[in-house]
C-alpha cells in the first residue's frame, strides 16, 4: 500500500486556506442574489433528497474541495476497497462491507484471493434466512415446544449499536408476535433488567461475537444461560439432568461467530452458527450475518429491501462523478468545518423518533474509524482528524442543547432528517401532528440560516436592553435530509451513506479508518486491574497511586 498523500500539501488545501480567509459566509446574502441556489446544491440520492443549500458554500469552495479529493486519490481509495485491495493496512485486511450487500447474481462476479465473495454471502445470508422462517414460522420451538417470542442479542460495540438501532428504526415491520431485546453492557443490571419479565421457555439468545471470547459478551451469554437453565429447572419445566440442560442451551441459544469449537463449548450446536469475514468490520457489520436478530424479526424479504437500499448507495459512490456524488460531498464538507472554519462536533438530528438511536450508531461508526493521530503508513497526521458526533430527536433536543447551536460561540454543523409520511398519522383536533412536527424541522435549518437581526427584533417593539439577547446571528450550517418514509431501504441507505462520509473523511486526512487500536488499551488493563479489585494485595500494590485509592476506596464501599 502506497503511502497516503499529505492533504496539506497539495493545492487544493493551498486553495481552500486561501479561500476561507476571504470568505464571509451570508447565507441571506448568497440566496438573495442566487435564486437558483437550493435547487444547485440539492441532490438525489435513491430515495434520499439532500439539500446542501444551506452550508457555508460557494461554488467556489465546493469546486476546491472537489480538487481536494481528487488530488488525496479518493476515487482510486474507493476503487481499491470496492476490488477487495487490503487497505486495512494495520491489521492486513481488505474492507469488504459492500460486499455484503450486492444483489444475488451481481456481475462479474466479486472474486479475491481466489475466493468467490458472493457465493460466500448469500450462502451464509440462505442460512441466516431459512433460521428466521423457522423462528417467525413457529417451526423452531424451545425446549417446552413452546414457539419462541422473544429474541434476545447478546453482543457489544458493533454487534449491538447496529442491531438495536435498526430494530427500532424498523420497528412499525416488526412481525406480530415477536419482539427483540438487546444486551450489551457488562453491568449485570443490563441483563437481569432485559430478562427481568420474560419467560425463559420462550425466549432465544443471539450470541453475536466472531472470536467468541470477547469479554463483555461472552460473560452476559454465561449469565443469560444460567438465568435460562435456573429459572427452567426452577418451574419443573426442564429436568435437572445433564441431558436435558444440554437440550435446553442447544434450543435457547444460537450464535453468529466463526469460532465453531468455542461455540460448541458453550454448548451451541455448530449448525446453528452463522459466520463473518475478517474483513467486515464490527462497526460496518449490521448488513452480515450481525443481523439475524433482524432478519428473524423483520423477516428475509424486509431485510432484503435494507439490504438493496445499502447497495443504492455503494453504487451511487462508484459510478457517480465528485461534484454530484453526494457521500462524497458530504464527507468533504466535513473536512472543510473540522480543517478549516474550525469546528470540534458535528450534530445528527433525526426528527423521527423511530431514529432515536441513529446518533448513538454513528458515534461509534465515526469516531472509531476517525478518532485517530496517525496515518495508514505510521506516520504522525499533518491536520486534525475527527469529530464528536452527537445528537437527540427533534423536538427534544430543541427544548435542550439547540440554544447552544443558536446563540452559542461553538460552530456546529448539523444534519437534519426527516421523514415525509409517518409510521403513526395521528391528528389533535383536526391538525395533522406529523406535519406540526415537520414544521418545526423547517423552521430549524431556516432559523439557523437565516437567523434574526437587531432591526428584526426591535420591530417586534423589544426593549433595546433585550435586543442582544434575542439577535441571530445565522449562518449555522445544516444539511437538510428528507425521504418519503423510513422504510428497509431508506435505512439502509442512511447507514451507508454515513459509511461512505467517514470513508472520504479518513482518506483525506491519510489515516486507516478500519482499524481501532484504540480500545484495546483499556481492555488489558482491565484484565491486569480485575485480580486487585477482588482483593489481590500484590495486584493492587502495584497499581499506580490514584488507581490503588480508587479501587481500596470502592472496596471500602462494597457490601
Amino acid at each position: 500500500m502506497s503511502a497516503p498523500v499529505d492533504p496539506t500539501t497539495t493545492q487544493a488545501w493551498a486553495g481552500l486556506t486561501a479561500h476561507k480567509d476571504t470568505l464571509a459566509p451570508d447565507l441571506r446574502g448568497w440566496f438573495t442574489a442566487d435564486p437558483d441556489r437550493a435547487a444547485r446544491f440539492t441532490f438525489t440520492l435513491g430515495d434520499l433528497h439532500v439539500d446542501l443549500s444551506k452550508n457555508l458554500i460557494t461554488d467556489a469552495t465546493v469546486q476546491l474541495l472537489v480538487a481536494l479529493a481528487e488530488q488525496v486519490q479518493v476515487p482510486q481509495r474507493f476503487a481499491a476497497m470496492l476490488a477487495g485491495e487490503q487497505i486495512n493496512v494495520t491489521e492486513g485486511r481488505s474492507v469488504l462491507h459492500t460486499a455484503l450487500r450486492r444483489p444475488r447474481g451481481a456481475q462479474p462476479a466479486l472474486v479475491v484471493d481466489g475466493q468467490d465473495v458472493d457465493t460466500d454471502v448469500r450462502a451464509v445470508l440462505d442460512k441466516v434466512y431459512a433460521f428466521a422462517e423457522q423462528v417467525r414460522s413457529g417451526a423452531w420451538t424451545g425446549v417446552t415446544g413452546q414457539p419462541i417470542a422473544t429474541v434476545v442479542n447478546i453482543g457489544i460495540g458493533g454487534s449491538d449499536l447496529g442491531p438495536v438501532m435498526v430494530y427500532e428504526a424498523l420497528h412499525p415491520y416488526v412481525a406480530g408476535g415477536l419482539t427483540c431485546r438487546f444486551i450489551s453492557n457488562i453491568d449485570p443490571s443490563d441483563l437481569a433488567d432485559t430478562v427481568e419479565d420474560l419467560d425463559p421457555a420462550t425466549t432465544l439468545f443471539i450470541v453475536a461475537s466472531k472470536t467468541f471470547s470477547t469479554l463483555e459478551t461472552l460473560t452476559n451469554a454465561r449469565l443469560a444461560r444460567e438465568w435460562l437453565l435456573e429459572r427452567l429447572v426452577g418451574d419443573g419445566r426442564l429436568a435437572n439432568t445433564a441431558e436435558a440442560r444440554s437440550e435446553a442451551v442447544a434450543r435457547h441459544f444460537v450464535a453468529v461467530s466463526t469460532a465453531l469449537d468455542k461455540v460448541a463449548d458453550f454448548g451451541i450446536d455448530p449448525a446453528n452458527a452463522f459466520g463473518f469475514w475478517d474483513w467486515v468490520g464490527g462497526r460496518y457489520s449490521v448488513s452480515s450475518a450481525i443481523g439475524t436478530s433482524l432478519a428473524v424479526a423483520l423477516g428475509p424479504e424486509a431485510f432484503e429491501d435494507f439490504l438493496a437500499g445499502f447497495h443504492t448507495v455503494d453504487a451511487h459512490v462508484a459510478t457517480t462523478p465528485l461534484d454530484r456524488n453526494v457521500p462524497v460531498l458530504m464527507g468533504l464538507l466535513n473536512v472543510w468545518y473540522t480543517n478549516f472554519l474550525g469546528a470540534h462536533t458535528h450534530a445528527v438530528l433525526p426528527y423521527d423518533q423511530h431514529l432515536h438511536r441513529f446518533p448513538a450508531y454513528l458515534q461509534q461508526l465515526t469516531m472509531e474509524s476517525n478518532g485517530k493521530s496517525v496515518r495508514w503508513d505510521g506516520t504522525p497526521v499533518t491536520c486534525d482528524t475527527g469529530e464528536v458526533f452527537w445528537g437527540e430527536p427533534g423536538t427534544n433536543g430543541q427544548h435542550a442543547f439547540y440554544q447552544l447551536i443558536h446563540q452559542g460561540t461553538r460552530l456546529v454543523p448539523a444534519d437534519f432528517i426527516a421523514m415525509a409520511n409517518p409510521a403513526n398519522p395521528l391528528t389533535d383536533s383536526g391538525t395533522d401532528v406529523h406535519g406540526l412536527f415537520l414544521s418545526n424541522f423547517f423552521a430549524q435549518t431556516r432559523a439557523l440560516a437565516f437567523g434574526k437581526t437587531a432591526d428584526e427584533v426591535r420591530a417586534e417593539g423589544t426593549a433595546e436592553a433585550i435586543v442582544p439577547a434575542r439577535v441571530f446571528t445565522g449562518n449555522r450550517p445544516t444539511t437538510s435530509i428528507l425521504a418519503p418514509a423510513l422504510t428497509p431501504g431508506v435505512v439502509g441507505q442512511l447507514i451507508a451513506l454515513y459509511e461512505h462520509i467517514t470513508f472520504v473523511q479518513g482518506i483525506v486526512w491519510g489515516i486507516d479508518s478500519f482499524d481501532q487500536w484504540g480500545v484495546e488499551l483499556g481492555k488489558q488493563l482491565a484484565n491486569q486491574i480485575a485480580p486487585a479489585v477482588v482483593g489481590d494485595p500484590e495486584a493492587l500494590a502495584a497499581q499506580d497511586p490514584s488507581t490503588r485509592l480508587l479501587i481500596e476506596t470502592y472496596q471500602a464501599m462494597r457490601r
